[in-house]
């Protein structure tokens, strides 16, 4: 069940994102015809077209929801830099025999103005890795694989146009037997 919670919440973090790149070409397409002799329309419409695009941004995070580090995507669902958004990443090491791979999906919302923003969300952690005591890592296991639940509270300097991405803040982990309430990540990366 685990395993196909976490491909529901996969597919439609995809789907969402690819509907709303559809839109925005669909429109572009449309105001471009209207205005293709109109210079003042043109510019208009490029101006308008790099104010409301989506905000998206990838980034590296040390700790965290990946729990040592992670690759993510990051993406809002609205054409517009804050509100609500949703986050994938993925993380794999192999030490001394000792594997982890992790699959964290989230979603989050950013309030704030001129790319400073709280950052709060909520989302899963899928395990994977060599099992040693009944633990993965620092999470209680019976098997190679188990869910975490997580929280994100912190801080977000993202660009209104793009540039560079920094976020830093605490990442509350729920596991079946353990409450982490101060697990800390800091991001960098890029935001277009």
């Amino acid at each position: 069940m685990k395993k196909n919670l976490l491909a529901i919440l996969t597919a439609a973090l995809c789907v969402s994102s690819l509907s709303a790149q559809s839109t925005l070409t669909y429109n572009s397409a449309q105001n471009m015809s209207s205005n293709k002799n109109d210079k003042s329309g043109y510019l208009a419409f490029r101006q308008d077209q790099t104010e409301s695009k989506r905000k998206q941004g990838v980034f590296f995070e040390i700790l965290g929801t990946g729990l040592t580090y992670s690759f993510n995507y990051d993406t809002r669902f609205q054409n517009r830099p804050d509100g609500l958004g949703a986050r994938i990443g993925l993380s794999y090491y192999a030490i001394d025999g000792e594997k982890l791979f992790t699959l964290p999906v989230g979603l989050n919302y950013l309030l704030g103005k001129n790319g400073h923003y709280f950052e709060m969300g909520a989302g899963a952690t899928f395990i994977s890795g060599t099992e040693e005591d009944g633990e993965i890592f620092f999470v209680d296991s019976d098997s190679n694989t188990t869910i975490t639940g997580n929280l994100v509270f912190g801080y977000r300097k993202q660009p209104v146009d793009s540039g560079f991405l920094f976020r830093a803040g605490f990442a509350p982990l729920i596991t079946s037997g353990n409450f982490i309430p101060y697990w800390p990540y800091v991001s960098f990366g890029y935001s277009f």
